[in-house]
């Protein structure tokens, strides 16, 4: 059976257009730190970009935890959406490839999903939504400066 190991979450804010830009930057310097390579970096940040977009627009804020992953030799990176709005109320509409409700990059959720190897749902109408997808790097992680 293969170690697993996790850091503790970072949380950054989502109430703004900033806060959506520092979630970008802030992703990417994640992945990369954990060995993403480029290809994978710019998946993982659209889709986190389009979530965050949606975390904003239709949830009314909230937050975005990012956590690194480990498993084995394996690096990976969840990100876990979280509002208190008034949740999804068409999950299987949102769902739809194609579907978008306007704004966002037009990838609706079902092409965040097919950017990310995992991804999870749970929302609760009139309490928000958490939208949680996990992402995992296949390139060995990179050489620290004087190893």
């Amino acid at each position: 059976m293969q170690a697993s190991r996790h850091a503790a979450p970072t949380i950054l804010p989502i109430g703004s257009d900033a806060d959506l830009a520092w979630v970008r930057q802030r992703v990417r310097q994640a992945a990369a730190e954990l060995g993403f390579g480029l290809v994978q970096q710019t998946k993982l940040v659209t889709a986190a970009s389009e979530l965050a977009r949606n975390t904003l627009v239709h949830g009314g804020g909230g937050h975005v935890e990012l956590t690194p992953l480990g498993l084995g030799s394996s690096n990976g990176l969840r990100l876990a959406f979280v509002d208190t709005g008034p949740g999804i109320r068409d999950l299987e509409q949102a769902m739809t490839d194609g579907y978008t409700s306007g704004g966002g990059l037009g990838l609706g959720m079902s092409g965040a999903k097919r950017l990310v190897q995992e991804f999870e749902v749970d929302s609760r109408p009139g309490e928000g939504t958490t939208v949680t997808v996990t992402a995992w790097a296949t390139a060995v992680p990179p050489s620290r400066p004087g190893a």
